[in-house]
């Protein structure tokens, strides 16, 4: 009945910059770019952007003022997580691009996890799975 994830929506102020750091600095790829001229809160400017099979949909009301993501846990949604082949290389291409990991690396014997923030503050979770 259900099959997979079709896409995860990032809501955010500033598009561009969403979408220069996740196609510029962790690879994903602009399939899409649309507007919907009229909804309930105006204009919506979308940008579809894939991974490995995965669609993060950018997503912004350009008449309306949005508050930048607190640091407070909240219910919902908590992180969007990618899978890497090697953390240390991850972690020293997002360092040669100013990003530094909020925590982590933690290794445990089945897998490496670290977080980084995107523009917006929102968590993103590495992990690299430690096949035995």
């Amino acid at each position: 009945m259900f099959k997979r994830i079709d896409h995860m929506e990032l809501l955010t102020a500033e598009p561009q910059r969403a979408v220069d750091f996740y196609t510029g600095t962790l690879g994903f790829r602009v399939r899409e770019r649309a507007r919907i001229p009229q909804t309930p809160n105006g204009p919506l400017d979308l940008v579809y952007l894939e991974l490995g099979g995965t669609t993060v949909e950018v997503m912004c009301y350009p008449d309306t003022r949005i508050a930048p993501r607190s640091d407070e846990r909240r219910l919902g949604w908590q992180c969007l997580a990618l899978e890497v082949d090697d953390m240390g290389a991850a972690l020293a291409h997002l360092k040669a691009r100013g990003i530094e990991p909020a925590w982590g690396p933690m290794k445990r014997p089945d897998y490496a996890r670290a977080e980084i923030r995107d523009p917006d503050g929102n968590p993103i979770e590495l992990r690299q799975w430690i096949r035995k």
